[in-house]
């Protein structure tokens, strides 16, 4: 496991690479301190115009099983699972956080930010990849938690014994990037026991 410093930083913000195959994945678990992440959470929380959207499986449509929101630049649009997302503009919130993430992840320069509500531990997101044409080849995402801890879990594609679970705290960055999205799969599974909402923010950069 690789350790990047930030000493410029009082308390240095140390990023744990996982060592797997055919991507990387790089975790910051105390990217934010808790009184920061405590702020954002709750502005982000009372602040965003989350939506309630559907899907449609084998002829039905279901609510998915969480809250999202869509920021970003004009015209940087997003679709997936079927759902057609049309950027807000960027709050001042998202961009402080925006600036911060690029600071530690150089040569990116996000312009597109998915929020995901879970209200509590029933809300969840199943498999999937990033894979969308519309983020290109080997996509970089940052994803920011806040509020309620939560498990991510990843697998391999053609191997699942391959995989990872990770417990992200509130103020905690994880980093996806490499051939990540092409090889694995990741989500957020039902967590019945927790009771508190949490956010998400993974942010990307939209190819037009």
């Amino acid at each position: 496991m690789q350790q990047i410093n930030d000493e410029k930083k009082t308390e240095a913000r140390v990023f744990e690479k996982f060592d797997l195959r055919d991507g990387e994945v790089w975790l910051m678990k105390n990217f934010m301190p808790a009184d920061k992440a405590l702020f954002y959470y709750n502005a982000l929380l009372t602040n965003s115009n989350w939506k309630q959207e559907e899907i449609k499986m084998y002829g039905k449509v279901y609510p998915v099983p969480r809250q999202t929101a869509w920021y970003g630049y004009e015209g940087f649009n997003y679709k997936y699972s079927g759902i057609l997302c049309n950027p807000e503009p960027w709050n001042k919130e998202l961009l402080d956080i925006k600036k911060v993430i690029e600071h530690f992840v150089p040569g990116e320069d996000f312009n597109s930010v998915l929020l995901n509500l879970y209200r509590d531990g029933n809300d969840k997101v199943s498999w999937h990849a990033d894979d969308e044409r519309e983020l290109g080849v080997n996509p970089t995402i940052a994803s920011v938690s806040l509020g309620a801890k939560r498990r991510f879990d990843l697998k391999h594609k053609v191997d699942p014994e391959q995989k990872l679970q990770v417990e992200l705290d509130s103020g905690s960055l994880i980093v996806m990037k490499g051939a990540l999205q092409h090889n694995w799969l990741h989500q957020i599974p039902t967590q019945k026991k927790i009771v508190e909402p949490r956010i998400n923010l993974t942010f990307r950069t939209i190819k037009l």
